[in-house]
């Protein structure tokens, strides 16, 4: 129920953090690994890593707020798989700053390469994704449900990713390809390690909030994104699932 064997999965931003633990949940359940980022050297390290689990792996270097770019990923794998099963729209930024102080190019950026990438990801899948069905598994946030005051683009992104995933599992359901969202906790990547030292006394915050009193690791997510990548959440969709350590259900 829950293997991924002969799948083959696409994972944006998946040379590190997050995306490299779902990459590696995926590729330990199966699935043939595509890691389609921007910086070629990180994804060749992790490529490295994750070769020891799929000797089929491969990087491609990709800019997915790129509307030929995300076409021409989408062509290289259908050349070398001649199918694509599982989308993971993971690629991500954040500029911590007050809404104020945000210039009108900071808040493009972080909502093109959040939410515009997930749009076009999603659509340049979409023809390979109806000949047989398929998985789009889109990473929001916590502040896809709540605020923050030093993260208005980055909210508005993720709120964006939580709407987007209902709409088009509402449109493509009838194509058998199921969309749901991740909801991601406070996890200890580069870009929450960065946040620590930006805003004062959030170690201690997310500590105190969260239930299960520690931070999350990426290697987390492995678990939920190999149960809505595969055959075992054939009749789930429009889901977003918090993966937080009680996070969300705790005051």
């Amino acid at each position: 129920m829950f293997s991924l064997a002969s799948r083959v999965a696409v994972i944006t931003g998946g040379n590190g953090g997050i995306g490299l633990g779902i990459a590696t949940g995926l590729a330990k359940a199966g699935a043939h690994v595509v890691i389609a980022a921007r910086d070629a050297a990180k994804s060749e390290s992790a490529l490295r890593a994750l070769s020891a689990i799929d000797l089929e792996a491969m990087a491609i270097q990709t800019d997915v707020t790129d509307e030929h770019a995300v076409t021409e990923l989408v062509r290289q794998i259908e050349r070398r798989h001649g199918r694509l099963d599982i989308l993971v729209n993971n690629a991500g930024i954040t500029i911590r700053a007050p809404a104020q102080d945000l210039s009108l190019a900071e808040w493009n950026d972080v909502i093109c390469t959040n939410l515009s990438s997930t749009f076009l990801c999603a659509r340049a899948a979409y023809p390979l994704m109806k000949r047989s069905g398929g998985k789009i598994i889109n990473i929001g946030s916590m502040l896809s449900i709540f605020g923050a005051s030093f993260s208005a683009a980055y909210g508005a992104s993720k709120g964006g990713i939580l709407q987007l995933t209902k709409s088009l599992a509402v449109a493509w359901a009838p194509d058998n390809i199921q969309v749901n969202a991740v909801l991601p906790g406070w996890i200890d990547t580069d870009l929450t390690r960065a946040g620590r030292t930006q805003i004062p006394g959030l170690h201690e915050q997310v500590l105190a909030r969260t239930p299960a009193g520690r931070w999350g690791t990426p290697d987390d997510l492995e678990g939920v994104a190999v149960f809505l990548a595969s055959a075992a959440s054939n009749y789930i969709t429009g889901a977003a699932i918090p993966v937080d350590g009680g996070f969300s259900s705790s005051i």
